[in-house]
């Protein structure tokens, strides 16, 4: 019975172990099954999505190649178009060239056919002076012979009448062609001018003597001033500028003729104001920084002048000197204001008549760089503008506008005489500078001391500002024809002897009158 019990646990062992085992296999058959399927799934996924790269790799390949042959189309369209471009350049410069040769050579042509004339002409003069020389000796002759006198007396008579038809024929020239060429010169003058000044349109700035600060309150005037004036005494010897206080409310004023130490005391100023620490030591401290930020801005202020230009290479000691004209006045005109607006109208008239525009404007913003060392080095800024010009290598154009925009040298270019006439304009326009006292009446003193040196002038006085001149001649001593001679002979020493802009009018007055009473 217990035999049987414990082979009935056997074999029920035995069954559960073949169950366990067929169930473990039919598990492990599926899982093995499940793997294979989802390796075979994820291998399709893996395959797909390497087709999907590998598509969309020769998409972008396909997408890079079209673009390099549009670049490359692009490129070769543009090359041939320059091609194009250079080609039809050059043919345009060899058509000007083969009629600037057709040109020379119809002028070499008009020179040959001038120069025979000339030739003829001088041939004829030649001949009409021998016959006058027979005609006049047969004139001297037959007077002594009809008559009592000799020969030389004769020849003198003679001569005498001659002198007086020749004076009569020498006004009556000098009347004709010096009315012809001032016409013809000024109709070309205005026009140029005309041209140049309607091109440009620059600002104007008149520089005053003082500047003005205001303060937060009248307190802060105290503590400018400082204990004992140490902080105002302390600030005019360090700037060298006057320091000004009244009893202006809340206003404090800079007088100083240097436009240049003025600005940096200004800045000075205003920074110790803001900061509210004013003590000799802190005022010097401030200053120097100031100062040097002042350098600092000159430069940039002369590079970018030079850039807006468009002058090129230019050595930095000169942007220097031109940044530091912005604080130069000359009459009440700023320098560089002035000095640019000669450049652009030197540039303008320069192009009007041929010249290099360019250095045109170079030598209008150089001609007054002298102005900016005038304070201190002192003397001429002609000369001292000459040598900088030579220190730094500038063009020899640049140098003769210097030397002649101030009658120190003759005009050797156009571009100097455009910038001696663009001088002139600049300086001449109404409003433009302001003279002192002193100088308009030296000025005016010398005109008329000139004109009262002219033989037979009995009066002379200068009118509408120094611009004119109007000279009362004695009417016994001098004609009409003389008058002309001497409103020439007073222009021609105005011109040599006198610093002028503009042009000063000459007229020469002659009068007859005859008084009577009747009894």
């Amino acid at each position: 019975m217990i035999l049987l019990v414990i082979l009935g646990f056997i074999l029920i062992g035995v069954i559960s172990s073949v169950l366990s085992y067929f169930i473990t296999r039919k598990i492990y058959t599926s899982r093995q099954n499940a793997a294979i399927k989802q390796a075979k799934i994820k291998a399709i996924a893996i395959e797909k999505e390497a087709e999907v790269k590998f598509q969309n790799q020769k998409i972008k390949l396909k997408e890079e190649e079209i673009k390099l042959r549009k670049k490359y189309e692009n490129e070769k369209f543009k090359l041939s178009k320059e091609h194009q471009n250079k080609l039809l350049e050059l043919e345009s410069k060899e058509l000007a060239i083969n009629q600037q040769l057709s040109k020379l050579e119809e002028e070499n042509k008009s020179l040959s056919v001038q120069k025979n004339y000339i030739i003829q002409s001088q041939n004829s003069i030649d001949d009409l002076k021998e016959q006058y020389k027979q005609k006049q000796n047969e004139l001297i002759d037959t007077l002594s012979n009809y008559t009592s006198l000799s020969r030389e007396e004769a020849k003198n008579i003679l001569l005498v009448n001659l002198e007086d038809n020749l004076q009569n024929e020498k006004a009556k020239l000098i009347r004709h062609y010096e009315k012809e060429a001032k016409e013809e010169a000024k109709k070309r003058a205005n026009y140029i001018i005309a041209l140049a000044t309607s091109r440009y349109a620059g600002e104007y700035s008149a520089e005053k003597l003082i500047n003005v600060v205001s303060l937060p309150d009248d307190e802060m005037k105290g503590r400018i001033i400082g204990k004992d004036g140490r902080n105002i005494r302390t600030l005019e010897l360090i700037t060298g500028v006057d320091v000004l206080i009244d009893d202006t409310p809340n206003t404090i004023i800079l007088s100083s003729f240097n436009l240049y130490r003025r600005a940096i005391a200004l800045n000075t100023l205003n920074l110790l104001i803001e900061d509210g620490r004013i003590q000799p030591s802190r005022i010097e401290e401030i200053y120097k920084k100031c100062e040097s930020e002042m350098e600092q801005n000159i430069l940039t202020e002369g590079e970018n002048v030079v850039l807006d230009l468009g002058l090129g290479y230019m050595h930095q000691e000169l942007k220097k000197l031109i940044g530091k004209m912005k604080y130069r006045a000359s009459f009440g005109q700023n320098a560089l204001s002035h000095s640019i607006e000669v450049a652009h109208l030197s540039g303008l008239i320069a192009s009007e008549l041929d010249g290099d525009e360019t250095l045109a404007r170079r030598a209008g913003l150089l001609h007054d760089i002298g102005k900016s060392l005038t304070h201190e080095l002192g003397g001429n800024h002609v000369t001292l503008g000459y040598n900088l010009a030579q220190k730094y290598k500038e063009h020899p154009v640049v140098i003769n506008a210097i030397l002649a925009h101030h009658g120190n040298e003759d005009i050797k270019s156009i571009e100097a005489a455009a910038v001696c006439a663009a001088d002139a304009i600049s300086g001449a326009r109404p409003g433009a500078r302001k003279e002192v006292l002193e100088n308009f009446l030296k000025r005016v003193q010398d005109l008329e001391k000139i004109a009262l040196n002219q033989f037979g002038v009995k009066q002379a006085y200068a009118i509408n500002a120094g611009r004119e001149i109007r000279v009362i001649v004695k009417s016994n001593q001098v004609d009409d024809k003389e008058a002309v001679v001497i409103a020439r002979n007073i222009a021609k020493e105005i011109e040599q002897n006198l610093q002028y802009s503009g042009e000063i009018k000459v007229n020469v007055v002659r009068e007859v009158r005859a008084t009577e009473y009747a009894m």
